[in-house]
């Protein structure tokens, strides 16, 4: 059987495995990803792992800064794809892009649809409180993650999960079932089914302020959004007028003011919550490594009925 000759699109590590599992079953003649930015303290010029895996593949890359400019849209025609396929390439492709293949464009989701739209499912859910989360494989068409839904997996979210750890998993998960997906289309049969528009919810690209920490509101909340928020923008308070990042924490009884230190030992800080409180286990200064809230404590003088603010 002659192979799908295939554009993929992607950026980041999650993008990876879909683009290795692909490219052992279909002809990907071209990998569109974002250019290289420069990262890190000293900027230095970064290769998104997706160009690094698709050079490693010896797959033509092609670094668009708009993939809806004319240079980029004619590139696109001229690999004459049967299919386009996306996995958080971080850009909307226009409508002259979703016309061209002769199958279409899917994309490979991190969440089930149509819950947790947009660029950073895996955080919102977990910040959330979702205890089940997902693949979806869907259509795409010229809305946010608006197309219908081709093929579903679902994993479990654990206590201790954050983003960190989900990352992998579900970046693995979203391999298989591209591959399951295409098997399925391949043999005409997979079908489309649209989403509850009413059921949708919203996961905006990350900003260090979504992880400043509401001491109001109910310790699990808290917790949750630390999860989230790990390892980036880390969710974070401010503590003698310096911000102090919060990196690990659990549930615990007690009651006080929101953000008051109920009590300092060898366990770690305990820190009053709207509802209920949360024990900080590992946290790291302005400035400083990473360590345990009781190094903090010793270092930095923190008392029993010290306050952290947002």
């Amino acid at each position: 059987m002659q192979r799908t000759r295939v554009v993929f699109m992607g950026t980041p590590e999650f993008a990876v495995p879909s683009l290795a599992a692909l490219a052992r079953v279909d002809e990907i003649t071209l990998v569109v990803t974002n250019p290289d930015r420069p990262a890190g303290r000293g900027r230095t010029l970064t290769v998104p792992p997706v160009k690094r895996e698709a050079l490693r593949l010896g797959i033509p890359v092609f670094q668009p800064e708009k993939p809806r400019s004319p240079e980029a849209v004619a590139r696109f025609t001229a690999e004459r794809p049967d299919l386009i396929v996306v996995a958080a390439y971080g850009r909307i492709l226009p409508q002259a892009v979703l016309d061209i293949p002769k199958i279409g464009c899917i994309n490979v989701h991190a969440s089930i649809l149509p819950r947790y739209r947009g660029a950073a499912p895996i955080n919102w859910a977990i910040a959330r409180g979702e205890t089940v989360t997902g693949i979806t494989i869907m259509k795409m068409d010229a809305g946010m993650d608006t197309g219908p839904m081709l093929h579903v997996r679902e994993v479990p979210i654990g206590e201790d999960d954050t983003a960190e750890t989900m990352f992998p998993r579900l970046a693995a998960l979203g391999a298989e079932a591209l591959i399951e997906a295409l098997g399925m289309l391949h043999k005409g049969i997979l079908p489309e089914t649209p989403q509850d528009g009413e059921q949708a919810t919203y996961a905006p690209m990350l900003k260090k302020e979504h992880g400043r920490i509401d001491w109001a509101r109910p310790a699990r909340e808290v917790r949750d959004l630390v999860r989230g928020m790990t390892p980036w923008p880390s969710a974070g308070t401010s503590h003698a007028g310096k911000t102090l990042k919060i990196l690990s924490v659990s549930v615990r009884e007690g009651k006080g003011e929101s953000g008051e230190i109920l009590s300092v030992d060898r366990d770690g800080i305990v820190v009053a919550c709207g509802e209920g409180a949360l024990r900080l286990e590992k946290v790291q200064p302005e400035g400083g490594r990473v360590m345990s809230s009781w190094d903090y404590a010793q270092g930095r003088r923190v008392r029993k009925g010290d306050r952290l603010s947002p």
